[in-house]
This record gives C-alpha cells, structure tokens and sequence, in this order.
C-alpha cells in the first residue's frame, strides 16, 4: 500500500508544479482562458484528446469490453471517425475564424459569426452549456471517488474531496495552461499504462493462443462483431450508439477550446497526426484491457457484475493488480486519475469562462477590466467545482448501481448534441442563421432529456433507444432544426456577410508572404 501512497503523492506533485508555472504566465483574461493562444501541435492535441476521453475511458470503456467483448471496438471506429472529421475538417477553419473575430470562447465565436444584435445566443448557450457542463463534472468527480475506493480501499466521499481539491487547486492558480499542460502529461501517463497493461498481461499468460477460444466457451456473443445473438436489429441500435460516441468531438466547446489556443494552422496540421494516433492507442488498448479481464477473471455462466463490479468497471483494477507489483499499481491509480481530472480541469475553466466572459462581461458588465475578470473567473471555478462535487455525492446516494460509462456518456451526449450540429453546420453551411443556431441548441438539450426520460421508457421502442442511447437521435434532431429553421427564416444579408469572411481568408491564403496564421481584426 505504501507504494500506492508514494506514486500518487509523486503524482499530485508534479500536478501542482505544472500548475504554479502555470499560474506565473496568467496576466489577463485571454491568458486565463486560452493560455494566450500559444500552445504547441503536441499540448494541443494531448489536451484536446485527454479532455475528450475522461473517466468514462478507463472505467467505463474498460468496463464496457469485459461485459461485451469484441463488439466495443466499435467505439474505437467511432471515435477515429469523430476525431478525424474534427481536426482534419473542422479545426482549420474554426482556429482561422475565431483568429479573425479575436474569440477567446465557442461562444464568442458564435456571437461574431451571426453578428448577434441580441445576447440571446449568449444567454441560451452559455445556461446550456452550464448545465450539462456541470452533469458532466459530476460525473468526473464520481468516478475520482470510485478510484480511490477500488484501488485504495478509501471512503468514496473521501476521495472524491481529495480529487475536487487537488483539481481546483490548480486549476484556480493556472487556469487553461494548467489545464493543458497537466493535460499534455496525465495524456502520456494513459497512453503509457494503457499500452503497456494489455500487452504485459496478454504476455504473462501461458495459454494465450486460446483466448478466442476461451472468450467463445464463456460466451459465444463476445467474439462476435454483432454481440449476443448476432446481427439483429437490437444489436444493431447498440453498435450505432457506441460508434457515435465520437459525434462528440465535432464541435465540443471543451474539445475546440484547444483549436482556438493553438499557436497557428501549421500547428494543427502536425497535431491532427497526434491526436488521430493518441486516440487509436488509449481506446484499442482500453477495449483490450476488458476483453482480456474477462477471460482471465470469469468462466461460463459466471455474472461479471459479481467478480468485476457493477458493469465490471473494476475489470482495470482487478488486472493491474493481477499483472503488476504493488509499486506499478500506484502508476495506474495515476493513470486513472489523470483521464478524469484533465477532463474536470478542461470543464471547469471554460465553465468558469462561459459564465464570466459570455455572461457577466459581455451582457452585465462590459467595462469589467481584465484583471477583475481574471479574478472572478478563479472564484466561480470554485463555486462550479464545489457545485458538481456536491451533484456527485447526491447522485452516489440515490443511484447506487449507476455505470461510470453512462453517467459520463449522458453529459458527453448533452454537450455534443447541444452544440455540434451547431457547429458544423455555422462552419460549412453560409445560410444558416442565428435563430436556426439558437433552435438547435434547445433541440439538442431538450432531445437530450426527452431521449433519457421519456423516450427511453416506452414500451416497444424505449429499449431500442436504451441500446441507442441518447446522442444519435438528439445530434440528429438538432440538425433538422437547424436546416428547417433556416429554409423557413433565411437571412441573406448574414449568409453574404459569412461569405464575405470565408473569401477573405480565401485572399489571405492567396498573398505571397501571408500565412494563414495571421490574426485579423475582428468583425
């Protein structure tokens, strides 16, 4: 156990360190924000994937693959495809974009994209954006007190304090930089330990050529692509769900937060190899770790819930403990406590900076001088954390058998169907307006809802939907909304004035000696 307690306090140390350099290069509001829009291809991408991938990783994902077998590398299908539409073409022209509106927030570019007259678009997206953002911390911070309950036999309240403290901590003194260089090295703590488990434990084993069998004698579902029973149209709604859990990373606030911090469109082009490669390697690997648990810790007609925990979320654990010495042990609670707190870290200072920047200073009080701002966006990072700590307590109390993996995917699907479709349709399609932008949004958010409690509870179809889960069918409906809004209200004026944009980032391209890097005034 003293191994454990050494690694962990190693750990936290390097954590706080990274956070108090941080914090020497915070001068105003846009460094507290966005780090002064100078991080680097390798940051980027660690940060923007890392944040991403959260607890529902190597928890939940983990967890998914001993309970499903072979079927949960859908998910990693999924997530290659999300993740490259979004750096390969997404990022470019929302980084050269946001450089031209000088937005330091999703949000501000929303505003300077339709030139809102009004703050409605800032008001509706930044309480929805509150909201789930808040869901999705909780989520977070419930499985940090899991962790320490698995792996160190600690109080469950107690460990979800000690990680809200030590994330808030430097997330009050560092802001985004600390946000994303903690990110950059809990990114490379996953990617190792998650690498390296699978391929120690497979070869520990004396008979390894015959985990395929072994997996099909358990159970025949879990060596086959389609699950339990094949290709039926059940099995189908569950592998389209898992596949669209990377609809997230196309237009995600806390995701494309690392594209407007990017240092230039240069570094983009480097990153997007980063992030599509971090992002094969941490998901193939999770998906393997469940897989291999299963074989290892289960037998024919054994429950997994009964060896390895509700949803066999302790299927890490249990096989770290099986693989490694006590003192690699204490790397792995790292490792598990790296992918939920670079996500809380993400969340809570673009929270902290949706409710400072997009609400109080830019609608209540827009003479709020720079170091102000800087000050109260700390305080209300306080407020939100000690917000979602308290969530996620309530929420261990009155649902006890919850899974990390879909008390995170909920907050994932509200954040991504709230504002993806939003997103890509205001980058690629000039026409779309900001009464269509503010209608997806609501659709996206209710859908969200309505899908989980409503929709998901009908007799018949409910189950099909329990499989589906709630992104699909809410990114979806959040884009029709989008397009029927925009057919029945058109605004040319703002569709010419969009064009007017795209065509001057076309000139600028054009110019010899002009990168496309280079900040323009804002519009």
């Amino acid at each position: 156990m003293l191994e454990k307690y050494i690694m962990i306090i190693i750990y936290f140390s390097i954590l706080m360190f990274l956070g108090y350099l941080a914090s020497k290069r915070v001068k105003s509001m846009k460094d507290f924000v966005i780090g002064g829009k100078s991080l680097s291809y390798w940051v980027a991408a660690f940060s923007a994937q890392a944040t991403g991938e959260s607890a529902w990783l190597l928890l939940g994902l983990t967890g998914m693959g001993a309970m499903l077998g072979f079927s949960t590398y859908w998910v990693v299908i999924g997530e290659l495809f999300g993740v490259a539409f979004a750096w390969f073409l997404m990022a470019k022209r929302f980084k050269r974009l946001t450089d031209k509106y000088d937005a330091i927030t999703v949000i501000d570019y929303m505003a300077s994209r339709f030139r809102s007259k009004t703050n409605v678009l800032r008001i509706v997206s930044a309480i929805v954006l509150s909201i789930f953002v808040l869901i999705y911390i909780s989520a977070q911070i419930d499985a940090t007190g899991s962790a320490f309950e698995t792996f160190l036999d600690w109080d469950y309240r107690t460990g979800a304090v000690v990680g809200f403290v030590v994330v808030a901590t430097y997330c009050i003194a560092g802001g985004f930089l600390a946000a994303a260089w903690t990110d950059m090295f809990q990114g490379a703590v996953m990617l190792v330990c998650l690498m390296l488990l699978p391929a120690v434990a497979y070869l520990s084993l004396s008979n390894s050529g015959s985990i395929y069998a072994g997996l099909y004698a358990i159970e025949p579902g879990l060596v086959d692509m389609w699950g339990a029973g094949g290709f039926t149209l059940m099995n189908v709604a569950v592998v389209v769900g898992m596949m669209l859990i990377g609809l997230g990373f196309m237009g995600s606030p806390q995701v494309f937060a690392r594209f407007i911090a990017i240092r230039s469109v240069e570094q983009i082009d480097r990153g997007k190899w980063v992030a599509m490669l971090f992002t094969l390697l941490v998901d193939f690997s999770a998906v393997s770790i469940g897989v291999l648990g299963r074989y290892i810790f289960t037998t024919q007609g054994v429950d997994p819930d009964s060896v390895l925990g509700n949803g066999a979320q302790n299927v890490l654990s249990e096989l770290v403990e099986y693989t490694f010495p006590p003192l690699i042990v204490g790397i792995y609670v790292a490792a598990v406590l790296s992918a939920i707190m670079s996500t809380v870290s993400s969340l809570l200072v673009m929270a902290s900076a949706s409710i400072t920047h997009d609400l109080y200073e830019k609608i209540i009080n827009p003479a709020l001088s720079d170091a102000h701002a800087a000050l109260l966006c700390r305080r209300i990072t306080v407020v939100f954390a000690a917000c979602a700590l308290a969530m996620a307590v309530v929420i261990s109390i009155l649902s006890p058998d919850r899974t990390i993996f879909w008390f995170v995917i909920f907050g994932w699907a509200g954040i991504a169907a709230t504002f993806c479709p939003m997103i890509i349709l205001s980058l690629f399609w000039p026409r779309f307006t900001e009464r269509a932008a503010i209608a997806a949004m609501i659709t996206g958010f209710s859908m969200t809802l309505i899908t989980k409690f409503v929709i998901q509870d009908l007799e018949g179809i409910g189950a099909y939907f329990v499989a589906l889960e709630t992104m699909p069918p809410s990114f979806l409906s959040a884009l029709i909304v989008g397009y029927l809004v925009t057919i029945k209200w058109p605004d040319p004026e703002l569709e010419a004035e969009y064009r007017k944009d795209l065509a001057s980032l076309e000139a600028e391209d054009s110019e010899p000696g002009v990168t496309a890097t280079a900040p323009v005034a804002g519009a």
